[in-house]
């Protein structure tokens, strides 16, 4: 018996044969597809084997919806956002699983502005998708599919227009690349390139075979944190699948990581277009410090994509993104994208000509520590209770888990939206302090 995916505000994640088939695939496209206006849509993937034969068949639904798709192949999830604005589609749909390791794979939807649909439109598509029939096109209004001349040049001119390439350009950045055979190599490499950098690829080739697990996190990252260690290059860039996300590497082997990614970004942006600013409320404090040190507003929104988007729109921010390594400039187009944050670090370090290492040393420092925790969906409330209860000294805020906020501190307890985990977060000036948080809300969320 087929269980069900995993269904969050902008899309589905599953295990192929065990929650995703293609009957699930082609009911939910169907509930997206049936909401958009009157228009083509346009379709793309990550590297992952499975993606290929999950493209058929969402191309053969849309089609027998009676509708047109342009099916740009491979390509990095931002890239898909600027596409579907670029060639003027009604929606857009990636087959991704984002970090998820190999047997996932997964679905995002977004609008015809390019960027993950909000929560309000998922709910809609969960919606039709749990009960709503599907109604097929006749047999002579079947759409077509077409495919897409050019998936790079419009991704890579917006990126090189927000920032200044010359400077860069006289560097001759050594870069270390890891796309870890996901989509990032089709537009990283040529932006690399045309900023002068000499490039080295691991895992170019976006055949979704994974040289190390998928999240670029410290630990999975060691191996290239060695490679960078023998003092080859000057930075190295770490995505993940979807490029998407972006963690650094500096030039001694350190993994700097993704929480810096955004602060390093909003260094570099802020300097010459101030501006309010949004992340998330599971995003590194340092943030917060960067802003008020160009005297820029920062505000926090729920955790996820969909939502810091939303809240940047309402702020009209220059700038925005997530903890999580996935930096957000509405000039490029308001969805995560590693090659905004690269191009943006390696401004910084041209033109403040110093090394990554010394960059991501001078940002006020703090400690944060991510725990996954799974539990019965059904012990989760009277977990909450048990946290409000233990930390009433807390200044608390309900909007999305909960997040206890203390003067030096914080705390986060939330259901993830893409892993059937609760993720407990806490950010303090000491990683043993953050640590023995995320411990002991652990316990208090079990009932130990």
């Amino acid at each position: 018996m087929m269980q069900e995916p995993i269904i969050s505000v902008s899309g589905l994640r599953g295990i192929l044969g065990l929650s995703l088939s293609p009957e699930i695939i082609s009911r939910y496209i169907s509930a997206f597809v049936e909401q958009l206006p009157e228009g083509n849509v346009l379709l793309s993937r990550d590297g992952r084997p499975s993606g290929g034969a999950m493209g058929d068949i969402i191309k053969g639904t849309i089609n027998l919806l009676g509708r047109d798709v342009i099916d740009v192949g491979i390509a990095a999830t931002p890239t898909v956002g600027i596409l579907v604005r670029e060639n003027r589609c009604t929606g857009g749909i990636q087959i991704s699983a984002s970090h998820n390791p190999p047997e996932y794979n997964g679905l995002k939807l977004m609008g015809a502005d390019g960027r993950v649909i909000s929560a309000e439109k998922g709910a809609h598509v969960k919606a039709a998708y749990k009960g709503q029939p599907v109604t097929w096109a006749p047999w002579d209004e079947i759409g077509i599919t077409s495919s897409c001349p050019d998936t790079t040049t419009p991704h890579i001119e917006k990126v090189l227009n927000t920032i200044s390439a010359e400077p860069i350009q006289k560097k001759k950045f050594k870069v270390l690349l890891d796309c870890n055979g996901g989509s990032g190599s089709i537009v990283g490499v040529k932006l690399l390139k045309q900023l002068g950098c000499e490039v080295e690829v691991i895992g170019g080739d976006p055949n979704g075979v994974f040289l190390h697990p998928a999240e670029p996190t410290e630990a999975n990252l060691k191996s290239i944190s060695d490679l960078v260690s023998q003092g080859k290059y000057d930075v190295a860039f770490c995505q993940d699948p979807d490029a998407d996300r972006l963690a650094v590497i500096d030039e001694k082997g350190r993994y700097i990581g993704e929480e810096y990614t955004l602060a390093l970004c909003l260094q570099n942006v802020l300097a010459h277009r101030k501006g309010a600013v949004v992340i998330n409320g599971a995003t590194s404090r340092m943030n917060e410090d960067v802003a008020a040190s160009f005297k820029c507003k920062l505000f926090r929104s729920a955790v996820g994509e969909a939502n810091v988007t939303q809240e940047m729109m309402v702020r009209d921010a220059v700038f925005g993104g997530e903890g999580n390594g996935g930096p957000i400039d509405p000039q490029v187009g308001y969805i995560r994208d590693s090659f905004v944050g690269m191009a943006n670090i390696l401004e910084l370090m041209a033109k403040k000509k110093k090394p990554i290492s010394k960059l991501a040393d001078a940002l006020p420092r703090y400690e944060i520590v991510k725990h996954k925790v799974e539990m019965d969906p059904q012990e989760l409330p009277g977990g909450f209770d048990r946290l409000k209860h233990q930390y009433t000294d807390a200044q608390l805020d309900e909007g999305d888990g909960l997040r206890f906020m203390w003067k030096d501190r914080w705390l986060i307890a939330r259901a993830s939206n893409t892993e059937p985990i609760i993720r407990v977060i806490a950010e303090s000036k000491s990683h043993a302090q953050s640590e023995d948080m995320c411990e002991a809300a652990t316990r208090t969320l079990r009932g130990i």
